[in-house]
């Protein structure tokens, strides 16, 4: 089965942070904020696990390993969505 890949926006990360970690943001916030640290959203390392987890559940494969490691909302999108184009 395959699922067709779109980007990862601001939005949907802030749906996922509510999803999978239980963490509630504004997507505009995170969007405005993007180079702050997850830390500063309340989205600890195991949170930002279980969001690598939700994307890799939904497109069928495995995100890089650096997914898990980004610090900030821009680093893990620009990482993420970059992956979903190349399809690594």
């Amino acid at each position: 089965m395959t699922t067709e890949v779109t980007e990862v926006t601001f939005e949907e990360l802030a749906a996922l942070m509510k999803k999978a970690a239980g963490v509630t943001v504004d997507a505009h916030d995170l969007e405005r904020r993007a180079d702050s640290p997850f830390a500063e959203f309340g989205l600890d390392s195991l949170g930002l696990l279980g969001i690598v987890g939700e994307l890799e559940n939904r497109h069928g494969w495995a995100l890089p390993t650096d997914a898990e490691r980004c610090k900030s909302p821009r680093a893990f999108l620009t990482l993420v969505n970059g992956a979903l184009t190349t399809g690594a």
